[in-house]
């Protein structure tokens, strides 16, 4: 997506200490319009990036996206992990009353029209990511990933929530569980999108687009921040939980 707005940051300021990343983690599967507008709405500003790649941002935010060339070939069939897991998210987001899976992006892509920012795509294609993940997957991983998939098209809406809540109070220790349970799908779904996304936003920084807050699934949050740390940049993080707040609904991060 081309910038809709061209940053006043001084070019000279890249030399003096500079405002930290934001950080946002939300649910890919929950509507955050609110505390997301109450957390955007007003803050200075550079530019708002988001966990997507043009593909999604496309299917997401028809809007913004480049007008298609009727010329060029249609793009091949999802993955099948992919098709199955859209599914689940549909399932998961009309039970919890979230709508359409990606409200978050958005609604955070509306936020960034409305202030004339510039929005930023900071995620690999999606389709390179789930063929590198079944590369690399050994066969015990691979049986796992559809069974859970195929469960959280059974699972009733209560467990799904219990199990937000949990890990909304403790997400280091879910994230943990998923490296122990399958490593493959926590090194190439989290850390090393985590490394590629820092290097992206590191890249946007040095383009003096100073003021930034990007906006990712929560298990990213973490991981994502240490990668900038690594790259010498700051960060302020505001989890899920804290994005959220104490009275709105449960939700599924992702």
């Amino acid at each position: 997506m081309g910038a809709t707005w061209t940053s006043t940051a001084d070019p000279a300021a890249l030399g003096s200490p500079s405002p930290p990343v934001l950080v946002i983690g939300t649910a890919h599967v929950i509507d955050l319009a609110s505390p997301l507008r109450r957390l955007l709405g007003t803050r200075p500003l550079d530019g708002i990036a988001l966990e997507l790649d043009a593909e999604r941002a496309q299917v997401l935010l028809p809007s913004d996206a480049a007008t298609p060339d009727p010329s060029a070939r249609r793009p091949a069939p999802a993955p099948f992990f992919a098709r199955l897991w859209a599914v689940v998210q549909r399932r998961l987001g009309a039970d919890l009353g979230a709508g359409v899976p990606g409200a978050e992006m958005r609604t955070a892509a509306a936020i960034a029209r409305e202030r004339h920012l510039p929005i930023f795509l900071i995620d690999d294609p999606v389709r390179v990511t789930l063929a590198r993940l079944v590369r690399s997957m050994p066969l015990r991983e691979r049986v796992a990933l559809v069974v859970g998939s195929l469960a959280g098209l059974l699972v009733p809406t209560r467990v799904v929530s219990e199990e937000m809540d949990r890990y909304t109070e403790r997400p280091g220790e879910m994230l943990e569980e998923l490296r122990k349970v399958s490593p493959t799908v926590a090194r190439v779904l989290v850390d090393e999108r985590n490394e590629r996304m820092a290097e992206r936003l590191a890249a946007i920084r040095a383009r003096g687009f100073l003021r930034l807050a990007v906006v990712v699934g929560d298990a990213h949050v973490p991981g994502l921040s240490d990668a900038l740390a690594r790259r010498g940049l700051a960060a302020e993080r505001v989890s899920f939980r804290e994005l959220r707040g104490p009275t709105a609904p449960s939700s599924s991060p992702s």
